[in-house]
């Protein structure tokens, strides 16, 4: 019989579009050999260029999936995605804090690439007050960490201190990707431990990077859900993350393009553990 893998729960929207959301999750999860849980917050209608319609799930329903698998499953690494409302928010935040030995790894989404907001106004505060100090990790983009520090982030010298002030506000390490940023490269940051790591890539002409935060945060969960440590994980990730944004495909719909979730041959090595 074959051993049973790690297992990871992404808590987050559905994307019919299977760019992103739970579907962007599963697939990386698959790819590192973790086995994904799903708790599903709301189903969105869209695609990589047009959110339609967002249905959230009922808040109830949203709490009986997740006491149900954390209670069924020896769940090690938990990934949040589109949670929405201030409801939803504080009833994962109420369900994980029973369980803080998850390593919890939380993307604070509230922008569609699209730039339709993904995130009712009133739930920024619940995520500073009861969700990211949670957080093993959190992992905003540029106009999320400028929502959490109600500050503006215009350049490459901002990243560094914003990092660290987010990470001092909510006692978590921080991954400050700063993607929006202008110029050739991409550098994302990583605070942990007081310490502060760089992660730099060059800047990818690709047909679409639809799922893009998704995919970096549930690789980083993969990773820890492995027992990798949390540079290492984020190393990995990005790694990933890159590949897949080199094999991105573009559709002659209007649908757009999305990045390419690449199969287990291909898995990128965790490094040091």
């Amino acid at each position: 019989m074959t051993s049973a893998p790690p297992v990871a729960l992404t808590i987050a929207g559905s994307d019919c579009s299977a760019g992103a959301g739970i579907q962007a999750d599963l697939k990386t999860f698959q790819h590192f050999g973790v086995h994904g849980l799903t708790a599903l917050t709301c189903v969105v209608a869209e695609s990589a260029t047009l959110v339609v319609a967002v249905h959230a799930v009922p808040v109830a329903l949203l709490r009986d999936q997740l006491e149900l698998l954390l209670d069924a499953f020896p769940v090690v690494a938990v990934k949040t995605g589109m949670l929405f409302s201030a409801a939803h928010v504080a009833a994962v935040a109420q369900v994980l804090a029973a369980h803080p030995q998850l390593a919890l790894v939380v993307d604070p989404v509230m922008i569609a690439s699209t730039g339709a907001p993904l995130l009712e106004p009133a739930a920024l505060l619940t995520y500073r007050e009861e969700l990211l100090p949670l957080a093993r990790l959190i992992t905003p983009n540029l106009p999320e960490a400028e929502a959490l520090l109600g500050m503006a982030i215009t350049n490459k010298d901002a990243l560094i201190p914003a990092a660290r002030r987010l990470a001092e506000i909510f006692g978590t390490s921080v991954l400050l990707k700063g993607g929006h940023l202008d110029g050739p490269d991409c550098l994302d940051l990583l605070v942990t431990d007081g310490e502060v790591h760089q992660f730099s890539a060059p800047r990818l002409a690709v047909a679409g990077s639809h799922g893009t935060g998704c995919t970096l945060s549930a690789a980083v969960t993969a990773g820890l859900a492995q027992g990798a440590t949390l540079v290492a994980a984020v190393a990995a990730a990005k790694s990933y993350l890159n590949d897949t944004l080199r094999h991105s495909y573009e559709f002659s719909s209007p649908g757009g393009g999305t990045i390419h979730a690449l199969n287990q041959a291909t898995r990128p090595l965790l490094g040091d553990r």
